[in-house]
C-alpha cells in the first residue's frame, strides 16, 4: 500500500480548517478557490499547486512550511508503518525446510572421521 502526499497533505488541510470551525465555503471564498476544488484537496483527489496551497494557507493564516512539515511527519510515519507491516509480512511468510519438502541443513556438518568410522 502506497500512501499519497495528496490524501496527507488533503487531512492536514482538512484538519487545520475544522480546529478554526471554519467551512469549506468560508476558506474557498478566503483563498479565491473554488468550493469543490477545495473539496477535492481536502480529500486527496486533487493535486493542489504551489499556487493554490499558498493561497489555501493564505486564507487559514497557517504558514505553507508549517503545513509541509506536518505533511512530512505524516508521511514518515505512515513510511515506517509500511516498513514495519513488510516485514511482518516476510518474517510471517518464512517456510521450513521441512515444508518445502526439502532435507533440512544440517546443524553440523559431519567430521571426515564420522564418517569413515574412525
Amino acid at each position: 500500500m502506497m500512501v499519497l502526499l495528496r490524501h496527507l497533505l488533503g487531512d492536514v488541510l482538512r484538519r487545520l480548517r475544522q480546529r478554526q470551525g471554519r467551512t469549506l465555503r468560508e476558506v474557498s471564498a478566503d483563498a479565491r478557490v473554488s468550493l469543490g476544488y477545495l473539496s477535492e484537496v481536502e480529500r486527496g483527489q486533487k493535486e493542489a499547486s504551489s499556487e493554490l496551497l499558498s493561497s489555501i494557507c493564505g486564507a487559514l493564516n497557517v504558514p505553507l512550511s508549517q503545513v509541509l512539515r506536518e505533511v512530512s511527519d505524516l508521511l514518515a510515519l505512515a513510511e515506517l508503518q509500511e516498513a514495519a507491516l513488510l516485514d511482518d509480512a516476510v518474517t510471517s511468510q518464512t517456510v521450513s525446510a521441512e515444508e518445502l519438502g526439502i532435507d533440512p541443513v544440517p546443524d553440523r556438518v559431519p567430521q571426515v572421521a564420522d564418517m569413515v568410522g574412525v
